[in-house]
């Protein structure tokens, strides 16, 4: 936890806060701060700063805080994820959410199994504390959003045309041609398939709308590994 993410619900006035759950213990057992000691913290969809902490008791730890400066600057980057095994969601959430990516939609494709819809992992309040972990971990304040898009044809063929225009866009594919582009700074969409890769058929009609098939290697990677390589390799994340 390299930042203490604060929540408007966390303000007892308009400088000052008081933290009772997990945070509380962290400042205390891990970091093992003392009253008069100064932690990073950041409001969510605010700004980063500092808080000192003023006193600590049976009700919590509270800090006078300054929110000064603004989080780390997002990637120019959507990204279009076959829906991954609920166990390995959480971990991909983590770290798309360390990455800096803003814009996360989990797509079906025929290889995604059709009971990873039904898991209670997908809903908002279950997928929040691997975002907000992600946050803690970047020193970052600002949420990635989480699209579902749960029929890959219409979605494909309606909503797609129009998240592609303006973007650079490309698709991770194991038999591609093309390696991925370096160095970007330009907006740009990012589509990797779940385990096993998306089909010809899928790679096909998103070739249609403006996607290049693209390949990391002859080695073919776990999607949890792929996309950190892939991401890191375009933006320039060294």
């Amino acid at each position: 936890m390299n930042l203490i993410l604060l929540f408007k619900e966390d303000f007892i006035s308009v400088s000052h806060v008081r933290i009772t759950d997990r945070r509380r213990w962290h400042i205390q057992n891990i970091l093992t701060k003392q009253i008069g000691d100064k932690v990073t913290v950041g409001l969510v969809g605010g700004d980063v700063g500092h808080g000192i902490i003023t006193e600590i008791n049976e009700h919590g730890i509270e800090l006078e805080v300054e929110l000064t400066s603004p989080p780390p600057a997002p990637l120019p980057l959507t990204l279009l994820l076959g829906l991954p095994r609920p166990k390995m969601l959480k971990r991909i959430l983590y770290s798309i959410t360390t990455l800096g990516i803003k814009k996360i939609i989990l797509i079906n494709s025929y290889r995604v199994e059709k009971s990873y819809w039904q898991s209670p992992w997908l809903q908002p309040e279950k997928m929040a504390p691997f975002l907000h972990a992600g946050l803690e971990q970047a020193k970052d304040t600002h949420q990635p959003e989480v699209i579902l898009a749960r029929r890959f044809k219409p979605f494909v063929e309606d909503e797609l045309p129009a998240l592609c225009a303006g973007n650079q866009c490309y698709v991770a594919h194991p038999t591609a041609i093309s390696t991925p582009p370096t160095n970007l700074t330009t907006p740009s969409l990012v589509a990797v398939g779940p385990e096993g890769g998306f089909i010809e058929y899928e790679v096909e009609m998103l070739a249609e709308r403006g996607f290049e098939p693209v390949r990391l290697g002859e080695r073919i990677l776990r999607v949890e590994t792929a996309i950190p390589t892939l991401v890191g390799r375009m933006f320039n994340l060294t």
